[in-house]
């Protein structure tokens, strides 16, 4: 059973995720969901305008995921929980068979894409999208990351072999419907897209994130200059790394949607990536330094990208 009948050897990854970028891939999710609606022929940016809305959440930046609703508006996809009560793999071939899929938890440990990290190194749960299953072949094609992949055999067991296992949990599981409504695009799908960016400017934090970040850092420094690399790679993931791809995910929505106008706020959006990256740089060297000047350039950069979104959409 497929969905669009990609094959991994053929298949071309959506721009952002095709070189150019600084953080190629952003988190396994929103990766996930990028990848399926480029597969379908359709513009995932166009679902990036929340990405303004990005906060400090006290210890951590925001997991950024598209939101259910902008989904469904701009392209008529619904996703919501689903109950994994019978073998994944018999429901993942019924739900392709009826033209939707399934989002899933699986074992990085299984997944042959992830050889540079955690293949067969570390168990790591992740979100992945089916795209075809052969169940008598035991074979799998998934988007993950930033591209389509296969597995099979032990790897396929692997992944699907503890789902009912007494000692394991049943894995996180999400069904993906196409049928919730209209599927826009041209001219219609921009202009749904920057009603809802205008929509999502009312709403962004009250308070500068980056100044919050900033004063939480300074309590965070004296373990993470003490800790090991493990500690610091698990603290840059959840702050400068996670808020440098998604407002490098808001740079590339702002530029699809709103062109040369969009322009400065861009450069402004820009600047908090860099100067996210700039400062995890810093951070893994396990030295000590002075991080306010990284934190005074965040934090006029997303005050003026702000503004500047402001004006462009008005």
């Amino acid at each position: 059973m497929t969905l669009f009948g990609h094959d991994p050897a053929t298949y071309g990854s959506h721009a952002v995720h095709a070189g150019g970028q600084t953080y190629t891939e952003t988190n396994c999710y929103m990766d996930v969901l990028i990848e399926l609606l480029h597969a379908r022929g359709d513009e995932p940016l166009a679902a990036m305008g929340w990405t303004v809305r990005m906060d400090f959440e006290g210890d951590q930046w925001t997991f950024f995921k598209p939101h259910p609703e902008d989904l469904e508006q701009l392209f008529g996809l619904d996703i919501h929980e689903m109950q994994p009560y019978r073998p994944l793999p018999v429901q993942i071939a019924e739900l392709l068979a009826s033209g939707r899929t399934m989002i899933v938890e699986l074992d990085a440990w299984y997944l042959p894409d992830t050889a540079a990290t955690s293949y067969r190194r570390e168990h790591v749960k992740t979100s992945v999208a089916a795209e075809a299953i052969d169940i008598s072949r035991e074979r799998l094609r998934y988007f993950h990351n930033t591209s389509l992949h296969e597995l099979g055999g032990e790897d396929y067991r692997g992944a699907f072999g503890g789902a009912f296992s007494d000692d394991v949990l049943p894995p996180y599981t999400e069904i993906v419907r196409f049928d919730a409504g209209p599927r826009l695009a041209g001219e219609e799908l921009r202009a749904a897209a920057r009603g809802l960016l205008r929509r999502h400017l009312d709403r962004r934090p009250a308070s500068n994130p980056f100044q919050r970040f900033g004063e939480r850092l300074a309590e965070d420094m004296p373990a993470l200059l003490q800790g090991g690399a493990a500690d610091y790679h698990a603290y840059a993931f959840a702050t400068v790394r996670m808020a440098g791809a998604g407002f490098e995910l808001c740079a590339s929505h702002v530029d699809w949607l709103l062109g040369a106008r969009g322009a400065r706020a861009c450069a402004a959006l820009t600047r908090i990536v860099e100067a996210s990256k700039l400062l995890g740089f810093k951070l893994a060297r396990r030295r000590q330094f002075d991080p306010q000047p990284a934190l005074d350039e965040l934090a006029e950069a997303w005050d003026e990208a702000l503004l500047e979104l402001d004006d462009a959409v008005g």
